[in-house]
């Protein structure tokens, strides 16, 4: 069985979806595709016949890299209200040789969880920190022997609207909804390495109308805050300050721009055409420094609302979204957050771009999920696998899904 994933990350500015392979222990890219988005705001969708065309259309562009209809997603949804509790639970082992199976996990976690859901959220994924066996601690419990398995672990819960607007949506689409999870969980996934398993760390992703704050302890997501800024505010700055349109900004932003003073250009200009149809001449420096301006405050409020979520300055700050790609964003970020500031990196060959973090971080995080479980699975059948190395064909194939809470065998 060939173990395919797909991840959709509904976004203000754009619909991202990655189909992923994990293959001998890498993840190679399959497909992705990017499309503008409409009826969605501030990542919450407002309306649901524009959202659901923006959808349809980043599928289809995938689907037909891939040869075959994509039937079941992760799903990333709006973080907004998110709570990260700690939560414990013990259970026995009960079978007659005391090793811990996928099922003991399971229910371990299940217990954990018991009386510690508030009414009015749902749960999106529990996040396991550790697992105490008779005289171990471990975060590898499965297949050890013991008598008694403990665990200590975060509960991610949301308001339940966030996730039956999404999951309602991609059902009403034929797309099967097989986990949910946030961009926070995703992005520390991608850049997780043996540092951050070992402090405090902290990731602010930049995105089209908000910033996402979140802090780490040993990579495990504790506190989230949301900034209402983002990459939008420069192109309306840009827009207004050169009366053009909001396309022409956002090109102007990731093409000519630069997030520093030091290297840009005095007398380099680049030619745009304004609203009422005129060409204008646009100097590098003084575009950089209505980008400049706007990228500090946006990195000055991240930078409060860190201070707010903890008392102890993180050791790792990534910073991440796709503005950081701009040139010597790394620079400012410095300036602004200090030395601990690194700009994440997305390295996945085919796909070197932050705006995909939390979609490929939530993969990985999905299949670790698996593993921890002892189960084998892959959102695509056997014989849609065959496709991908026979000649493409067209398939109207759909299937009306459902959430059913993969990770706990619901």
């Amino acid at each position: 069985m060939r173990h395919i994933y797909t991840c959709i990350d509904i976004g203000s500015h754009s619909i991202k979806v990655v189909v992923c392979e994990l293959y001998r222990g890498r993840y190679n890219l399959l497909a992705t595709s990017t499309v503008k988005s409409t009826g969605i705001k501030k990542g919450l969708i407002n309306d649901v016949v524009e959202a659901k065309n923006c959808i349809k259309k980043a599928f289809t562009e995938v689907e037909t890299m891939l040869g075959f209809k994509i039937k079941k997603v992760i799903a990333i949804i709006p973080s907004y209200f998110a709570e990260f509790n700690m939560i414990k639970g013990e259970i026995a082992i009960t079978n007659e040789d005391k090793i811990v199976t996928g099922d003991d996990v399971i229910k371990v976690l299940q217990v954990a969880m018991k009386g510690n859901l508030d009414i009015t959220k749902e749960m999106v994924t529990i996040i396991p920190v550790d697992f105490t066996l008779d005289n171990e601690t471990t975060k590898e419990p499965l297949r050890k022997k013991s008598n008694i398995l403990k665990t200590r672990a975060v509960l991610a819960a949301t308001p339940k609207k966030n996730i039956y607007s999404v999951v309602n949506l991609l059902n009403s689409i034929g797309v099967e909804v097989v986990d949910i999870s946030l961009g926070c969980i995703g992005d520390i996934n991608t850049f997780r390495d043996e540092n951050v398993d070992k402090c405090i760390s902290a990731v602010i992703n930049i995105g089209a109308e908000k910033t996402e704050v979140s802090l780490y302890n040993k990579g495990i997501v504790v506190k989230h805050g949301i900034v209402n800024m983002g990459s939008k505010n420069v192109d309306n700055d840009i827009a207004y300050m050169y009366n053009v349109s909001l396309d022409v900004a956002c090109d102007l932003k990731e093409h000519f721009a630069q997030a520093t003073r030091t290297s840009v250009s005095l007398n380099e200009l680049k030619s745009v055409q304004n609203k009422e149809g005129q060409v204008i001449q646009v100097n590098q420096y003084e575009l950089s420094e209505v980008v400049i301006s706007r990228l500090d405050e946006i990195l000055s409020l991240a930078n409060q609302e860190l201070n707010k979520l903890t008392s102890h300055k993180p050791e790792i700050i990534y910073v991440t979204g796709g503005i950081t790609n701009m040139i010597n964003f790394s620079q400012i970020c410095r300036e602004k957050l200090g030395k601990c500031a690194i700009i994440g990196s997305v390295n996945l060959i085919g796909l070197r771009n932050n705006k995909f973090s939390s979609t490929i971080g939530n993969i990985i995080y999905f299949i670790n999920k698996l593993k921890l479980k002892g189960k084998d699975y892959s959102m695509v059948s056997s014989d849609e696998t065959e496709i991908l190395s026979t000649p493409r064909k067209n398939t109207n194939d759909s299937m009306l899904g459902k959430v059913f809470g993969y990770f706990f065998g619901e």
